[in-house]
């Protein structure tokens, strides 16, 4: 049932200060803050090489598209075999793999490798990427345990997530547009090791690995909560408007003559998405979250929809703000859902869930825009965030009960375990 926040605990709720002032924060922060990085520049950085490479968006999507798809199938087990056996053990082996398979995409691509040995490449690429962003989250759990500054946290942690979708794109669009093509990649693969490596290595807060009977029921599958199934196509149609915007921003900046504008338009795009963020993060909402996401999600959906009749540069900067600026709130609620939902020792696979459904909208958004945008008028990849928020908003509208919190002490979901109460965002 939805209740609001009450006026005592919404006027309390500590802020961003406090929450940095835990102790052995930064020690997994900083480092994380590294290692996620990657996430946001593998994509765009696909599509500008493999784009140079073979003078085709629908290549480039395609490839990207493999990579993200893989990313989506492969993400959860890996948060899953996280809440089993712990971080540093899935993540040691995954950032080597990440890192040999990223540069040897690269080299295909640059050696004009036909599109099936760049779509194997691309494979293990996606498979192994380091779910750092919910392993953070996974660690604030343990740090903060039933703090009050859990709810802040899950804030902070979709604002940083913003903050890296503004920095991971700009960076990959500067460096494959003014160093070299395959830059991006190989930065990217440089900082999954150098990141990751520096995160692994921190013990102390990563959280433990149980091994009694509980632990076993506490480790039932995430997608075995209902409302975890309603968010992941709700994330869905978040990762269509990254990758339909990814694509069509680089095919509208290449068509005025004017290629280093993409990392411009996509940069004003992702500061919408992240200042929207620290707003909405800081803001003692007394809405329910399931009603807030709601709203949000029909903003973005409304906002969307105008982006493929946009046709000059200050048009296309003005409705992308405007689209981040609804993505942001819709990605911080859906998580402090996913916070209420599923209990501890499945939140890690759940967060994974979600960021894979990202990666897997955001796949199918770049295929589908590079053929879009190969085979129709320009700017006709924007249709596809359009049709992405319009049918996870109709999904979500008719799902909308599934996203009720359950009452304390109840058994959640046939057997995932209890949920532990924690402040409400």
């Amino acid at each position: 049932m939805e209740s609001t926040v009450t006026k005592k605990s919404a006027e309390g709720r500590p802020g961003y200060g406090q929450l940095l002032r835990t102790r052995g924060a930064w020690t997994f922060l900083l480092p994380g803050f590294a290692a996620r990085q990657p996430f946001a520049m593998l994509t765009i950085s696909i599509v500008l090489l493999v784009q140079h490479t073979t003078g085709s968006y629908g290549a480039a999507g395609a490839t990207a598209a493999v990579t993200g798809v893989s990313l989506a199938l492969f993400s959860p087990f890996s948060g899953r075999l996280a809440d089993r056996y712990g971080q540093r053990a899935v993540l040691l082996p995954g950032i080597v793999v990440h890192t040999l398979s990223g540069l040897t995409l690269t080299a295909l691509a640059l050696a004009g490798a036909p599109l099936w040995a760049l779509f194997a490449a691309a494979v293990p690429t996606g498979a192994s990427v380091p779910q750092v962003g919910p392993m953070v989250r996974a660690r604030w759990g343990v740090t903060l345990k039933d703090s009050p500054l859990l709810p802040t946290a899950a804030a902070f942690e979709s604002v940083t997530d913003e903050l890296t979708f503004v920095v991971g794109p700009l960076l990959a669009t500067a460096l494959c547009t003014t160093v070299h093509p395959a830059a991006g990649l190989v930065t990217e693969a440089s900082l999954t090791l150098i990141g990751g490596l520096l995160f692994a290595a921190q013990k102390s807060t990563q959280p433990p690995v149980a091994a009694d009977d509980h632990a076993r029921v506490e480790h039932a599958s995430a997608l075995r909560v209902p409302g975890v199934r309603v968010l992941i196509v709700a994330f869905l149609g978040i990762g269509s408007v990254f990758g339909g915007m990814q694509v069509s921003l680089a095919a509208f900046s290449e068509s005025i003559g004017e290629p280093g504008l993409n990392g411009v338009l996509y940069g004003t795009f992702a500061a919408g998405n992240m200042l929207s963020g620290v707003v909405c993060g800081a803001i003692a909402w007394k809405v329910a979250p399931r009603r807030r996401l709601l709203v949000a999600y029909g903003a973005l959906a409304l906002v969307a929809s105008g982006l493929w009749a946009a046709h000059s540069v200050p048009v296309l900067a003005g409705l992308g703000l405007l689209v981040g600026v609804c993505i942001a709130p819709a990605l911080i609620t859906g998580y402090t859902l996913v916070e209420e939902l599923v209990p501890a020792g499945a939140r890690t696979e759940a967060f994974t869930w979600m960021t894979g459904a990202v990666a897997l909208g955001q796949a199918a958004a770049v295929t589908v825009a590079g053929q879009l945008e190969d085979r129709f008028w320009g700017g006709s990849g924007f249709l596809v965030p359009l049709g992405g928020t319009l049918l996870a908003l109709a999904t979500v509208l008719a799902l909308r009960s599934r996203l009720a919190a359950p009452a304390r002490g109840r058994t959640v979901a046939r057997g995932v375990g209890h949920r532990v109460p924690v402040a409400v965002d």
